[in-house]
């Protein structure tokens, strides 16, 4: 059983990253890809869970512990599979996702793929006093461990908007705004800020 892996990014696609680990590449599915660093001199660890069928072994990675715990809890709701918890974290809010379960919005957590009203049901039952535990810790970041200069960052969450949907041309939109933002912000921070103005 993996615990994490620590290596390169090698490979970056639309449903899945590559991890060099001396010279072994490990294919591991990720809820948002792009947010990773394609860098050959990045190292980069990714937590794991590994999740065995009778004709695949299947790795899934989280940038944070609090990421893959979230995960776990949601695969062990009835009718959640890993594809399908995976997707729900897609989601760049994962505060918001948590308040949902604790507030038993339904209507939230139905608009994910697969998730119907019933299966939305089943999640509040079976979490809503589970996630609190993790509330605390769990923010959207995307980022796997370490250094990233600020334009990194910046490209990482401008290909991270993209992804989630949003047309190049509004990504433009934004981006000078974001290039104009003080401080030392993370991939999660400028996504945010971007989300933010995107829905103005």
């Amino acid at each position: 059983m993996f615990e994490y892996l620590t290596g390169l990014i090698t490979m970056v696609s639309p449903d899945f990253i590559v991890v060099d680990v001396n010279g072994v590449g490990y294919r591991v599915a990720v809820a948002n890809p792009y947010a990773y660093q394609e860098d050959d001199q990045q190292v980069v660890q990714v937590f794991i869970y590994q999740a065995v069928k009778e004709d695949a072994i299947t790795l899934f990675g989280f940038a944070t512990q609090a990421e893959k715990r979230l995960f776990t809890q949601l695969i062990g709701v009835s009718g959640i599979g890993p594809k399908s918890a995976l997707a729900i974290l897609a989601t760049p809010d994962h505060q918001g996702l948590i308040d949902a379960i604790q507030n038993g919005d339904d209507k939230y957590l139905s608009k994910f793929p697969g998730i119907g009203k019933k299966t939305a049901s089943r999640i509040i039952i079976e979490l809503k006093d589970k996630v609190v535990a993790v509330q605390d810790e769990v923010q959207l970041d995307f980022t796997a461990p370490g250094p990233l200069g600020p334009s990194a960052a910046l490209q990482d969450a401008l290909a991270a908007l993209e992804s989630l949907g949003y047309t190049t041309k509004q990504v433009e939109r934004v981006q000078k705004q974001l290039e104009g933002l003080q401080g030392e912000l993370s991939t999660n921070d400028y996504l945010s800020q971007g989300l933010k103005l995107l829905s103005r």
